[in-house]
């Protein structure tokens, strides 16, 4: 992988930002790559629409903005509205099922997973449904190891919560695996 260039949108208080940071320093910390971080917000902090861009190499990192990204992840219909058509040819757009309905033609495969429907079936919580997929997206790309996102995560999280926090990574690693198989 020469340089991997991501979009994590969707509204305040989805955790956007948190799941962003977590993928750098996992990066950055267990894997030896250089990573890039960036966040813009909407009007409102919590409900508005919430961008993060993250930019990992191997090689130096000189504009830390992405234009095109290789990943796109569109947590809201607004974020996939307003994003879906930046995705670059051939990439990997990645939303929810719950939250998002699929309707523009762009050159990159589209995935849908019921991310947000799987946490709250199987841990009840969905405060951690950020973190269920950033796990999704590490195995459905394969673009960081799964043990490094969860040690970061372990190091991120309250103690209270890291067992919450790592089965829901743990399911997102599961479905985008097995989505990845198909």
């Amino acid at each position: 992988m020469k340089r991997t260039r991501l979009v994590f949108s969707g509204s305040g208080g989805q955790g956007v930002i948190t799941a962003a940071i977590i993928l750098a320093e996992a990066a950055v910390i267990h894997e030896g790559m250089n990573a890039t971080q960036s966040q813009s917000y909407g009007a409102a902090a919590r409900g508005g629409a919430t961008r993060s861009d993250i930019i990992l190499s191997y090689e130096e990192i000189d504009f830390p903005g992405v234009i095109q990204p290789n990943i796109l992840v569109c947590l809201t219909q607004e974020a996939y509205n307003s994003f879906a058509s930046i995705i670059r040819p051939g990439g990997t757009l990645l939303t929810d099922s719950r939250f998002v309905e699929q309707a523009t033609k762009v050159d990159a495969r589209q995935l849908e997973l019921p991310m947000y429907e799987q946490v709250m079936e199987q841990i009840g919580k969905p405060i951690v449904f950020n973190i269920c997929v950033l796990g999704a997206l590490v195995g459905l790309t394969g673009l960081i190891k799964p043990d490094s996102l969860l040690e970061t995560i372990k190091a991120r999280v309250p103690k209270d919560f890291i067992e919450m926090n790592a089965r829901a990574c743990e399911l997102g690693i599961s479905m985008g695996a097995d989505y990845s198989m198909r």
